[in-house]
């Protein structure tokens, strides 16, 4: 019996947009509970690989399996309930909703009373409402943003408002995290704090994350291998200190601080 199967395995992906390789022939494996970078200059294709694992879009070529099963073609809410969370380099936030009910939303993927009890308003729906809640209530606890859970998001600060992004995606209760930039925009005080989260995440929750950043200090900081994207293909695969000293990786940064 096989032991060290990979959560995720990537088998030469690629997309095409009108005849230009976006991604390709990309292929990566995920252990779990890694913690892994994918770095690369601006137009690499970092952003249109994570919509390929998200189901975005639809690899032209190659197969993407998550713990085994091939998850190809899956719609965005498919991909989520098998296990694949994500956040997004622009936070994406309900605005007008409060923090508790962003994180409520994020539940109701994995609700446990149905559409039918919801819409005759059983007692199973008022229960199972009662206990999303409290479950969502809780969860803000960890993050340090319960205080918080009657704003609406959008008057939150700004590395407050990242916090829940990342929030409500382990609220899907995912296998895998994506989080794309977390760091986008932070001071250097709200990225070291930044790091101090993404490590505590991941051992409470038993996660594997694959970390897209621009901030070589975070990324050396806290992953445990990195892989390097240019114009689409894969250049580069390795420890932080491998990838520091890479020439490939030096090359396509055209002398960009790597370390």
């Amino acid at each position: 019996m096989e032991t060290n199967k990979p959560l995720l395995k990537v088998d030469h992906v690629g997309i095409t947009f009108g005849g230009l390789k976006a991604v390709s022939d990309v292929n990566m494996e995920l252990g779990k509970g890694e913690l892994v970078g994918l770095i690369g200059p601006n137009g690499a294709g970092k952003t249109t690989f994570f919509n390929l694992l998200t189901g975005v879009y639809e690899p032209t070529m190659g197969n993407i399996e998550l713990n085994g099963k091939r998850i190809n073609g899956n719609a965005p809410y498919q991909i989520t309930r098998k296990g694949i969370s994500r956040t997004f380099q622009n936070i994406r936030l309900f605005n007008e909703l409060t923090v508790l009910d962003n994180v409520k939303v994020a539940y109701h993927s994995n609700a446990k009373h149905g559409i039918f009890s919801s819409i005759l308003r059983l007692p199973s729906h008022f229960k199972g409402e009662k206990e999303m809640e409290q479950e969502a209530i809780d969860f803000l606890k960890i993050f340090n943003l319960d205080l918080y859970k009657d704003e609406k998001a959008k008057n939150l600060p700004y590395g407050q408002q990242r916090r829940l992004e990342i929030a409500r995606a382990l609220a899907t209760k995912p296998s895998l995290l994506l989080l794309d930039e977390p760091a986008a925009g932070m001071n250097p005080q709200e990225t070291e704090s930044l790091m101090k989260l993404i490590a505590f995440i991941r051992e409470k929750f038993d996660l594997t994350i694959l970390l897209i950043e621009h901030d070589m200090q975070l990324v050396m900081g806290v992953c445990q291998r990195i892989y390097v994207l240019d114009h689409g293909q894969l250049i580069a695969e390795g420890t932080p200190l491998e990838i520091r000293n890479n020439p490939k990786v030096i090359e396509a940064y055209l002398g960009e601080e790597v370390s």
